[in-house]
């Protein structure tokens, strides 16, 4: 998917017992530290503090948490910042879905394209060692395609909640009126 196509979020799947949820779409959150957020154009997104990463998405900050790293961000965690980085990615370990997203290409990292004296084989094995160690590592060429992925992965983690919560339902109905004379 590139940054020019837009594709409609349709609303979360949920029975009439689960109230609202059938109208409602993921919002997602942006952490408050996070110097120059992600212009989402699909879901609605507010500011707000995050325990790890920098988006997740309104009521699910315990389960699902994206680290986005610019070229130039990226270098410095494989250098001086490293010690601290790693304990961050450590601490999405716990999370159901977290990913390290780097809005670049490998190719970009390949060329050299950032100001760093970092070698780009320091940084790719990094990345590939991180992945090993922690999380999933995804590449978005621009920020309006990271957006968009960003914006897809929070859709379809938060309608696996409301589908287990409408199982969950639907189960407890099933009981009721088993047990119900």
């Amino acid at each position: 998917m590139t940054g020019q196509e837009t594709e409609a979020i349709p609303t979360l799947p949920a029975l009439k017992g689960l109230g609202r949820l059938a109208d409602v779409r993921p919002v997602i959150v942006i952490d408050s530290r996070e110097q120059q957020p992600l212009t989402f154009t699909r879901l609605d997104a507010i500011r707000g503090t995050l325990t790890s990463g920098d988006y997740s998405f309104a009521g699910g900050e315990h389960v699902f948490a994206v680290e986005r790293k610019a070229l130039d961000d990226l270098t410095g965690c494989c250098t001086g910042e490293r010690e601290r980085f790693e304990r961050e990615l450590h601490r999405l370990r716990g999370f159901r879905f977290a990913r390290l997203l780097i809005v670049a290409t490998p190719e970009a990292i390949r060329r050299h394209e950032y100001t760093s004296n970092v070698s780009p084989k320091a940084v790719l094995h990094s990345l590939a060692a991180w992945e090993a160690r922690f999380i999933p590592v995804v590449f978005a060429p621009t920020p309006a395609d990271a957006a968009q992925q960003v914006e897809t992965w929070a859709y379809w983690i938060a309608r696996e909640i409301v589908e287990a919560a409408n199982l969950l339902l639907r189960a407890q109905r099933q009981n009721a009126e088993e047990t119900t004379p």
